[in-house]
């Protein structure tokens, strides 16, 4: 185990050397990059003039350069000329000439230069871009369930879909997982947590046919279930507990979204209905004030994105939010890169200019903020009730007290002096200035108490989220500048996304609604694809569709068309349930086979597309923390709630001066404030995913940090402490104890050669501590102490098989 650790430790990452650009990092400059370049600076460096023999309009212009050198140096932005232009350091390269780049373009390109300023290669003539017929915009089409030859393989309809593939290449499935690598497996990906060994016991010793299906039941039931799945949508929702960007504010209501998001999940909340509330909650019926409260904290979804508060020019702002809300209802329901066609026609997916500007007539005539100067406020519902009414009331009764206190008081105290007066003379328009000292002195303490209780207003239950504006339809922005207008265009929704019907909006409402009803529509050709593919994905290691996100031309076609469509019509047919989907999946024989497959089989499938085995992958950060704080019993179960340590809006961090996130807890990840420009830095090293952005799948990277982390991090090492104690007090013998270590930490029982390796390790730590002035017990607890470390730091911990 230590010289795996060793081996990572060593496997420090080399300089990269220059790859093709991710769809990710092409759809970042196609939305964020290019629009940049076109406005600002092609006009005097690009095809029709080359000012200082520059050229921005490929790669390798910008890396040729100009007489000035490169303008750009990828990975590194300090060195890029381009760079520097734009930030205007340097008096004499100060571009675009006519002024500067707001901060968050200035941001973007400087993100694009660090990594390593993708730019799509010129497409081919013969390369089809921007086609109709893309497999993705075609109607769901009924799916029949393959024939197989080996019946008996085939547990699921799913595993005739994988199985048919795999026969007519001749290859054999891998063999079905031992069954404690199956509950481990289950187990995590249900509820992101460790099987505990009495767990273990119990469905290892289970010999009834339907053993594994008791336990997914169990593990549905679990409140767990909803925190782990409620994490994945998340990740998809760009949740966060601070706005990011250049006012990092306080989301200090935000946690009510993410509690909505798990209750939903746990309640199997069918996910139409789901979707439906997260885009026009505020505009449904309510039952009772429970329902009420939880529709209008479900907008939540559309409100929650990082914005720049101190935008100077209010029309770009509000569209720079607009275009926030686009691109997430684009990637997150329809896995296509909607923004992109902000400033010009979609460069790949048949998306036109004005069928952005249909879409955002929707969100303009939505109200997301309540004010745009700075530091702009974003709008948030208050949620009634009868304590909220009490509350206001009691506020409402004491600041009458107070007025009517001074108010007493001022007359009385006119009158005394009034008496004291000359009759003959003429007083002055104010008596104050006559008062007491000591009348002077309570009149002032009054006033205070008045005006601090005027400022300090209760704090009336509310959360973010949007309502309806004035209805409105929206101009083309010529190359997304708000200033330069084309043609009006009406609401709508992109023609080439066919369903059984289109949307008709309404001049009374904003089309939210509408939008969320046609979104649902069971013909609609993606909605249902893109949710299966996720889930399939968190199951699979990988979707039937690799670019989760993105279903346009630039994404990669499915692996299994026939079986995507199948689950996708039977999740709508099983009133989209997202608890039947994982019951149909998990028990198929595809989900139960073994991560170690044969020769044959990796040869010729090396990545798993087809679905052979099973996946090896290595735990989320989350999984990894609180796997941590759970094997070693000091894992908080307390659900809910907000562990900020500031109020709503209040700041919260910045590079400088500020930083008043706190990741001290133990309760379970999913809880921990998420703080755009500043996540935690445990899950910054494990992969966390950028909370400013819809991410429906996380990358996995392998890198020397890591192994430092699960070496040397106080949580590791208290972790590994406190699990040595827990072991320690559960058995008497260290045979006892060994089973029960592998048991929490592996999910299965040490061989003979790792039991004897244990003991005779043990006996050589405590060896090397007999020279310290400690107690025999002290001595015991620190050398099982280092061999829970040394397992809790193995890739066997933190990989499922």
């Amino acid at each position: 185990m230590i010289g795996v650790l060793l081996s990572l430790l060593l496997a420090a990452e080399e300089p990269a050397a220059l790859q093709s650009p991710t769809t990710e990092q092409l759809q970042f400059f196609e939305s964020d990059v290019r629009p940049v370049l076109v406005e600002h600076c092609q006009k005097c460096h690009g095809p029709q003039k080359e000012w200082a023999g520059l050229r921005v309009d490929s790669r390798e212009s910008l890396l040729r350069g100009g007489d000035s050198g490169a303008a750009i140096v990828p990975g590194e932005p300090d060195k890029s000329l381009l760079i520097r232009a734009i930030r205007h350091d340097d008096p004499d390269l100060k571009m675009p000439e006519d002024g500067k780049l707001t901060d968050r373009q200035i941001a973007n390109m400087v993100r694009w230069v660090e990594m390593g300023a993708p730019f799509p290669a010129s497409q081919p003539a013969n390369v089809r871009t921007r086609s109709k017929d893309h497999w993705a915009f075609q109607p769901l089409v009924p799916a029949i369930v393959p024939e197989i030859q080996n019946k008996d393989a085939a547990e699921a309809p799913v595993d005739r879909f994988i199985l048919a593939r795999l026969e007519a290449l001749s290859l054999p499935p891998a063999a079905l997982a031992d069954r404690n690598t199956l509950i481990r497996r289950v187990t995590y990906d249900l509820i992101g947590l460790p099987p505990t060994p009495e767990e273990i016991a119990s469905y290892v010793s289970d010999d009834r046919p339907d053993a594994l299906e008791r336990v997914v039941d169990r593990l549905l039931a679990s409140p767990a279930y909803g925190e782990r799945w409620g994490r994945h949508w998340l990740d998809v929702a760009r949740y966060a507990d601070s706005n990011g960007l250049d006012e990092n504010i306080a989301h200090g209501n935000a946690w009510k979204y993410r509690d909505y998001v798990i209750d939903s999940f746990n309640r199997d909340k069918p996910l139409d209905r789901f979707i439906v509330e997260q885009l026009a909650g505020d505009l449904l019926s309510a039952g009772d004030e429970t329902q009420r409260h939880e529709q209008l904290i479900a907008t939540g979804l559309i409100s929650i994105g990082p914005k720049v508060l101190a935008e100077v020019n209010e029309a770009k702002m509000r569209m720079d939010i607009i275009d926030e809300q686009i691109d997430t209802v684009g990637r997150v329901f329809l896995g296509l890169t909607l923004g992109c066609a902000r400033c010009h026609d979609h460069k790949f997916d048949p998306i036109d200019t004005a069928d952005y500007y249909g879409l955002a007539g929707i969100f303009k005539s939505t109200r997301t903020m309540e004010t745009y100067t700075k530091v702009a406020k974003w709008h948030e519902h208050l949620l009634p009730s009868a304590a909220a009414t009490q509350m206001q009331a009691t506020y409402d009764a004491d600041l009458a007290l107070r007025k009517k206190a001074v108010e007493e008081f001022v007359a009385k105290t006119n009158l005394q002096v009034r008496e004291t007066l000359d009759p003959q003379a003429t007083p002055p328009e104010s008596l104050e200035s006559l008062y007491p000292e000591a009348a002077a002195a309570e009149l002032k303490k009054l006033r205070e108490e008045l005006a601090a209780l005027e400022k300090s207003p209760p704090e009336l239950p509310s959360a973010m989220g949007v309502t309806e504006d004035q209805v409105t339809d929206v101009a083309i922005q010529i190359r997304g500048n708000p200033l330069k207008l084309g043609e009006v265009v009406p609401r709508r929704t992109p023609p080439v996304i066919r369903s059984s019907r289109s949307p008709e909006f309404a001049a009374t409402e904003s089309g939210r609604r509408q939008l969320a009803d046609w979104l649902i529509e069971p013909s609609h050709p993606l909605t249902s694809r893109v949710i299966v593919n996720r889930i399939w994905r968190w199951h699979f290691g990988q979707g039937l569709v690799r670019t989760t996100d993105n279903f346009g031309l630039l994404g990669e076609a499915p692996s299994h068309p026939e079986l995507l469509n199948w689950v996708a019509q039977r999740f709508v047919a099983d009133g989209w349930s997202q608890k039947k989907l994982h019951r149909l999946l998990l028990s198929s024989s595809t989900y139960r086979r073994s991560s170690l497959p044969s020769e044959q089989l990796v040869a010729h499938d090396p990545e798993n597309r087809l679905l052979g085995r099973a996946s090896l992958r290595r735990l989320d950060a989350e999984e990894i923390r609180d796997s941590l704080l759970s094997v070693s019993g000091q894992l908080d179960t307390m659900m809910g709630g907000s562990l900020l340590k500031v109020k709503n809006r209040g700041y919260l961090f910045d590079h400088t001066s500020i930083d008043l996130s706190d990741y001290s807890s133990r309760r379970r990840s999913l809880y921990l404030p998420v703080i755009r420009n500043n996540v935690y830095d445990v899950f910054q090293l494990l992969n966390f995913p950028d909370p400013a952005v819809p991410t429906g799948d996380r990358t996995t990277t392998t890198v020397a940090p890591q192994a430092l982390l699960m070496m040397n991090s106080d949580l590791v090492m208290q972790s590994a402490e406190q699990f040595a104690a827990q072991v320690l007090a559960m058995a008497d013998d260290n045979n006892s104890r060994i089973d029960r270590l592998y048991a929490a930490a592996y999910a299965r029982s040490p061989s003979a050669e790792e039991r004897r390796d244990s003991l005779d390790f043990l006996s050589r730590v405590k060896a090397s501590l007999e020279q310290a002035d400690s107690e025999v017990a002290e001595r015991d607890l620190k050398a099982w102490g280092i061999l829970c470390h040394t397992m809790l730091a193995s890739n066997e911990f933190i990989y499922l098989k």
